[in-house]
């Protein structure tokens, strides 16, 4: 693994979610984001068959969400990274074959591995993060995701935090119902 890719794991995998940010709204008087929590880890030696000369990583991201009054929302996201050596991180989304159900996908389900023949890439495009001089990660992607559909991910990776802001349209209306970043915070 180069010391880019290194780097941009070190700071994405781990267990991180915003309680402090979402108390703090609650203490202002109503919350705005929904808890969310991510539970990130290296997941390549679990993805078999994979071609010679493939050597990105693979990253297994559980994303949990609560909205307030609503049942926990699981999404399990797989990434696949490379790197250019320098100072770039390359992301794709990959989908995860339907016949696993959100509850198997997890870094803790030793029998969840994958077949590289059963993967494919989700029509999310390539988000470019770049590491910037204060050594964090930044991105601001926009992938089409359907008809009339878009999403728009941006985001600051650092030591401990993450600040995501993740904005659907379709037909150019907004879909996400808050205007500002979930605040991760690693615990």
């Amino acid at each position: 693994m180069d010391k880019v890719l290194k780097r941009f794991t070190d700071i994405l995998c781990g267990t991180l979610d915003n309680t402090a940010q979402v108390e703090a709204e609650k203490q202002a008087g109503k919350q705005i984001h929904p808890y969310a929590k991510h539970v990130t880890d290296i997941f390549s030696h679990r993805v078999f068959n994979r071609p010679e000369g493939h050597e990105g990583i693979y990253v297994l991201e559980e994303s949990y969400y609560t909205y307030p009054g609503k049942k926990m929302d699981i999404k399990p996201l797989l990434f696949y990274l490379t790197s250019d050596g320098k100072s770039k991180v390359f992301l794709q989304s990959v989908q995860i074959p339907e016949k696993f159900n959100a509850a198997e996908a997890t870094n803790a389900n030793a029998n969840f591995v994958l077949d590289y023949n059963d993967l494919s890439i989700r029509p999310f495009g390539i988000a470019e993060y770049s590491l910037m001089e204060t050594n964090q990660f930044t991105t601001n992607h926009i992938g089409i995701i359907g008809p009339g559909m878009t999403f728009q991910l941006t985001e600051t990776l650092s030591d401990g935090h993450l600040s995501v802001m993740e904005i659907v349209r379709k037909d150019g209306i907004k879909l996400t119902p808050y205007d500002t970043p979930i605040e991760y915070i690693k615990i």
